[in-house]
């Protein structure tokens, strides 16, 4: 329900009736173009200002050119930095908000044409194809050995509590814009800014790595090596010095593809998919058959460590941080909320039911490559094709076929995601809105998909792929942790209604703890002290999530769909991703600490800027107040499918 108010002389100052007979009360602010607090006023709502008088002035001189008009426009813009960042970072959007204004500056709207059988196979898709083709032989043989069948299985239950989360997020708000928009309504938009800037290179470089593993898998299919379309630029630092020309080729041509339309793309998707899951059952038989049980536990090398768990249980975790890369697929499912025609229906079985099966056949097809040969023989680049290749040549070359017909879906339905993260970010002003702009006639984000894949190809031109792999699984483990914990904060904090202390408070001493438990268990020295301490910070955390579940009640509960067993099974999402990501390398931190500080930095002399003009432009336009009126009762949500 709307309640629609004319401004006033004072644009500042609004009282409303009283709440009604259902004892519903209104908010939050939808529509006026600053942060409105109410109280209760001799028996009506007040909505008033929370700005300082300096903000004040400085909005009220304000003029109706850009920050970016002139130069000198722009140095008086970076001279009000402080101040403008104190005003945008924090600030909070609303789902209606994302849903309706937000939405409309894209102009033309995307199609809902999808089911959950196209999320199913767009996850699917997806994710088959990055992680076993790409990242299984390097992690096996570096890191976990065998017993990257148990990496896979915890990645994908870590992957399978954070698809909870965006699921929940997904239903309510049913937009492209992913973990963006999920961070823009809880924490605000520096923190979704941050975590979309991570999202986005977290997208360019596994599409990138991928786009290389798949000339690998070329080039065993026909029986060429990949020297024979690579080539070395001495000039250039190692690691990246090493030109193909083939990985950029192939994304540019998918760049085409996705650009046309998101219905034909999914079917195409639906029935490669479904050719591809017939060639990995055919490589785990293949597997199951030419294999050697006695690979599970004997390396090639007797000197290499043996045992199903070679390199302990931090291998096993060193292990599982790196195939991570192989489920960033579903999160590219929750981008296509806005095109799917029932959200509350079809956005849980596609995500979840693609990361659960999925993580079915990882773990088939990570044992029948163990089974193939010793953990310390396995080819790091082209893993299965090479397996076979001393046994039945026909067979590695099918695998070759196979494996990049399977890689070529997965980049299909990455590069999809990517170009509607861009899109929603371009929609919040923080990011040019060019590329927030919807092609009439095609339905799909045709600038941001162009920008994205040039740049994309541009980086798989030189790039070695372990620089790659490291960096995307950083940059995967952030943003899950984040989402998690935007998904208890959301149903613990109501604007207005709640505070949010005891709940950010919560968040941040269980990652602390989290933090700790981590930093114990790869840097103590084995001995009594260390299964202590792991020990009591085991019960501290514990100890923390009983009291708040006990104390703070939720602000809220889903109509449809929701995180079930709240706040446990976000909260174990959140130590598995912090665990996970205390596996990773420390170069991994230098690089994921630089492209973080250079979003900082982006934001600082950018977006904050363009998205404060949006703002004052957008109060100087608007004539009228909507507020939305909405349920203080958690089970009185509106149906996400009819708010679009």
């Amino acid at each position: 329900m709307r309640v629609a108010a004319s401004a006033t002389q004072n644009p500042f100052f609004f009282v409303y009736p009283k709440p009604d007979e259902k004892g519903k009360i209104l908010k939050r602010w939808l529509l006026f173009p600053f942060n409105l607090h109410y109280k209760f006023i001799n028996g009506a709502i007040t909505l008033h200002t929370p700005l300082p008088s300096s903000s004040l002035f400085l909005m009220g001189t304000h003029s109706s050119s850009s920050s970016f008009s002139t130069l000198q426009s722009y140095l008086q813009a970076l001279a009000q930095t402080p101040r403008r960042l104190a005003r945008r970072a924090p600030s909070v959007s609303s789902s209606y908000e994302e849903l309706s204004r937000v939405k409309a500056r894209s102009g033309s709207d995307m199609q809902r044409t999808l089911r959950w059988f196209d999320l199913v196979g767009l996850g699917i898709g997806g994710m088959v194809g990055a992680g076993v083709f790409v990242t299984t032989g390097r992690a096996s043989r570096l890191y976990a050995g065998p017993a990257i069948v148990v990496s896979y299985a915890i990645a994908g239950l870590c992957a399978l509590l954070s698809a909870f989360c965006y699921t929940e997020f997904a239903v309510h708000i049913p937009v492209a814009g992913g973990a963006f928009s999920y961070l823009r309504i809880t924490f605000g938009e520096f923190a979704a800014f941050l975590t979309g800037a991570n999202v986005i290179t977290e997208y360019v470089m596994s599409n990138a790595a991928v786009s290389r593993g798949l000339t690998s898998y070329m080039g065993a299919a026909m029986g060429i090596s990949t020297t024979k379309w690579r080539f070395i630029l001495p000039l250039l630092p190692n690691g990246f010095n090493e030109i193909d020309l083939v990985a950029p080729a192939i994304v540019l041509i998918l760049t085409l593809i996705i650009c046309y339309s998101t219905r034909e793309s999914s079917v195409v998707n639906m029935i490669l998919t479904t050719l591809h899951i017939l060639f990995i059952a055919f490589v785990i038989l293949m597997g199951l058959w030419k294999g050697d049980w006695n690979n599970f536990t004997h390396p090639g090398n007797p000197q290499h460590p043996s045992g199903f768990f070679p390199y302990g249980a931090s291998g096993v975790f060193n292990g599982a941080a790196m195939v991570y890369l192989s489920y960033i697929g579903y999160d590219a499912v929750s981008t296509m909320a806005e095109e799917v025609r029932d959200p509350v229906k079809d956005i849980p079985i596609g995500v979840s039911g693609s990361v659960i099966i999925v993580t079915i056949l990882y773990c088939l097809m990570a044992a029948s490559m163990s089974m193939l040969l010793p953990y310390d023989m396995i080819n790091v680049e082209a893993p299965f094709s090479a397996a076979f290749s001393g046994r039945s040549e026909w067979v590695a070359r099918v695998i070759g076929v196979g494996a990049s017909f399977g890689i070529l879906t997965s980049l299909l339905v990455a590069m999809l995601g990517q170009a509607r993260y861009m899109c929603v970010i371009g929609r919040s002003n923080v990011v040019p809105a060019w590329f927030a702009r919807v092609h009439p006639k095609t339905s799909t984000p045709v600038n941001a998909s162009a920008f994205l894949g040039i740049f994309t190809a541009a980086i798989a031109l030189f790039t070695d792929l372990n620089i790659l792999l490291n960096l995307v699984s950083i940059g995967t483990l952030f943003v899950f942790y984040m989402v998690s914990n935007a998904v208890i904060y959301r149903r613990y904090v109501m604007v207005g209604t709640t505070k949010p202390w005891p709940t950010l408070s919560f968040l941040c001493l269980f990652s602390l703890t989290s933090t700790i438990f981590t930093l114990v268990w790869h840097f103590t020295p084995p001995g009594k002290p260390k299964p202590f301490l792991l020990g009591a910070c085991v019960v501290i955390a514990i100890s923390i999530l009983q009291v708040f579940h006990c104390m703070v009640p939720q602000a809220r509960k889903p109509a449809f769909w929701g995180v079930p067993f709240m706040p446990w099974l976000p909260s174990i999402s959140i130590f598995l991703n912090v665990f996970l990501l205390g596996s990773l390398d420390g170069p991994s931190y230098v690089r994921f600490g630089f492209f973080s500080a250079l979003a900082v930095l982006v934001y600082v002399l950018y977006s904050v800027h363009a998205s404060f003009d949006a703002e004052i432009e957008g109060s100087l336009g608007q004539k009228n107040v909507e507020i939305v009126e909405e349920s203080k009762q958690s089970g009185e949500e509106e149906d996400p499918s009819q708010k679009v």
